[in-house]
């Protein structure tokens, strides 16, 4: 063997040693860090549902003009974001477009709908639109509420004819969401595949998302992989729950390894994260959503990565904002969020 050969297999066996030494988390933990997924898209409102959780957004929001929701919606696809989810097109019993169900908001912007898909079409934005929240959107018995099940399916309509023509008006989004206790309720899954029942007859090629909720107690096992079956979706986001205090950064990876298991196993639907961009002010589910540090937040995608497919946010909206930005809506320390971000994205490049 010549001595540069000789060399050459030293250092291989060398690195072959030591990779044997390492076990297979902290392989992957290593490979992780290389390789953590950005942000592709985010959740997205016209007001945010829970008053006391959307004080240092809502009231701009109210007053954004046609011409300030094209900004946002620029501003957004300039971050790097290729997706958003519109949480609601009605919430308290008034809708965000003219229809036969509910009265309309009164927002400066008479159709803001139709500004952030018209501006959507022009910066390539793809929209997961929400069929929600129709009824009591804070009862849990929502989803069985007869009633209710009519107007979600009637505004699908409205919707579609009013708004399908858009190249942005890409899917559609489930937003009564269900808790995994530690799998999915009787009621959650004729209550699923009704919608998307319609949704395939309206659009037949539109993905049809949901995110549920209870990630950190529910049991990937033979049970979940029958319902993940039974489901008529093509995209589950899971919420990571950092943000509302159930799950710390440290767990979240175990929890969407399991999950990513049953989903390899049903072979049906994609698996996304929703990973949550906030942290409370005070109480939980009682005070303002103010944007976490990039620090946690760069851990959480490091701890989901490795499992999923795409990592969408809980929320740019209110939580992120890019300095001078002309459509500012949320808390002065959203642009340190943004700012962050965008450092930790083009060091990636």
């Amino acid at each position: 063997m010549s001595e540069v050969n000789r060399r050459e297999f030293l250092t291989a066996a060398a690195m072959g040693a030591s990779a044997a030494m390492l076990s297979p988390r902290m392989i992957l933990a290593e490979a992780t860090r290389k390789s953590v997924k950005p942000i592709v898209g985010s959740w997205f409102e016209f007001q945010h549902h829970a008053t006391f959780e959307g004080v240092d957004w809502n009231p701009a929001l109210v007053q954004f003009t046609a011409q300030q929701w094209e900004e946002k919606i620029k501003e957004i696809a300039e971050a790097g974001l290729q997706y958003l989810v519109l949480m609601a097109t009605a919430v308290y019993y008034r809708t965000f477009f003219e229809s036969r169900i509910y009265p309309k908001w009164e927002l400066a912007c008479a159709d803001p709908l139709e500004a952030v898909l018209t501006a959507a079409d022009k910066y390539k934005v793809k929209f997961f639109i929400g069929s929600g929240f129709y009824g009591d959107w804070m009862s849990d018995d929502t989803i069985k509420d007869p009633v209710a099940g009519k107007q979600r399916l009637q505004a699908m309509d409205e919707l579609m004819a009013r708004y399908g023509h858009h190249e942005s008006f890409y899917g559609w989004y489930w937003p009564d969401e269900a808790c995994i206790n530690p799998h999915y309720a009787p009621e959650f899954i004729p209550y699923v595949n009704a919608l998307s029942h319609e949704a395939r007859q309206l659009k037949p090629k539109a993905p049809i998302m949901i995110a549920p909720y209870g990630t950190r107690i529910a049991i990937p096992d033979d049970e979940y992989v029958r319902q993940l079956d039974a489901l008529d979706v093509d995209i589950v986001a899971y919420q990571d729950e950092v943000g509302v205090r159930k799950s710390k950064v440290t767990e979240t990876s175990a929890f969407y390894e399991g999950l990513r298991k049953a989903h390899d196993r049903a072979q049906k639907a994609k698996i996304w994260a929703d990973v949550e961009l906030f942290e409370f002010e005070g109480e939980t589910y009682k005070s303002a959503l103010m944007p976490a540090s990039f620090d946690r937040v760069q851990k959480q995608l490091e701890a989901v990565s490795p499992w999923v497919d795409q990592i969408l946010v809980y929320q740019y909206l209110g939580l992120m904002n890019k300095p001078g930005s002309k459509a500012f809506a949320g808390s002065p320390a959203s642009t340190r969020l943004y700012t962050d971000y965008q450092r930790w994205r083009a060091a990636q490049a």
